[in-house]
């Protein structure tokens, strides 16, 4: 048996990995979706999220654990992973990033967005009058995140998002080659990506390889549109 801990991505919640913990779990797994802070049914107030109370909120989740879990991260929440793994190396068996955010030492999600050569979801923010957080143009969400998903997960997904607090997303990571370099890592590339392109995806694995790079043929959201070939993937890394 393996222990996967599931990690949401930006706007997201745990409701994005029901479909996925069912399969895993029906083959012989335990699987932990955690809501991060202020997103999904944690009501924690925006002001109060950031990259630390997401690290602390995995942390917390790894102590209760008597065994090493996989950890697996979509889009923003590789971020949070990656500096989980350098905190708690011996709780980590491996990494996993789907079209996640692969960051090296001292960067921060937007630096990465940076060097993103087709940038889409940065010009369709709207951001709160106070700075604090932000929400995407209500238009763009399905072409963004959702265009080969089902209506109903569609309209499902458009029902669950929720506002996203900035402060983590400026944070930067501090990672060493002891500690979160000793964690293997392993990649799922999205092929159809809007959101974060493959162009960016390939960039992020040249600069830190992984063990091994799956590929599907998916938007940014394969939790719902290619379930069957991301359960499989996750698999193949326990």
């Amino acid at each position: 048996m393996t222990t996967y801990v599931l990690v949401h991505g930006a706007w997201h919640g745990a409701w994005c990995w029901d479909r996925v913990t069912a399969a895993i779990e029906a083959a012989g797994n335990k699987v932990i979706t955690p809501d991060l802070p202020g997103s999904g049914k944690d009501n924690t107030p925006v002001e109060e999220v950031s990259l630390d109370a997401y690290v602390k909120k995995l942390s917390d989740v790894l102590d209760g654990l008597d065994e090493k879990a996989v950890l697996v991260s979509h889009s923003m929440s590789g971020m949070v992973v990656s500096q989980t793994a350098e905190l708690h190396p011996e709780k980590v068996s491996a990494l996993v990033y789907v079209s996640g955010f692969l960051p090296q030492d001292g960067q921060s999600l937007l630096s990465l967005e940076e060097s993103n050569p087709k940038p889409s979801v940065p010009p369709s923010l709207i951001v709160s009058d106070d700075e604090v957080s932000a929400t995407i143009d209500q238009e763009k969400i399905i072409d963004l995140f959702l265009h080969d998903c089902s209506e109903e997960d569609q309209e499902f997904a458009l029902a669950h998002i929720k506002r996203q607090a900035l402060a983590p997303l400026a944070t930067p990571v501090h990672l060493t080659a002891e500690h979160f370099g000793s964690v293997p890592r392993y990649y799922i590339e999205c092929l159809s990506d809007r959101a974060i392109c493959i162009e960016m995806q390939r960039q992020m694995i040249a600069a830190s390889p992984c063990e091994k790079v799956f590929s599907i043929d998916s938007s940014h959201s394969p939790f719902f549109s290619k379930r069957d070939e991301l359960v499989e993937a996750l698999l193949q890394i326990s």
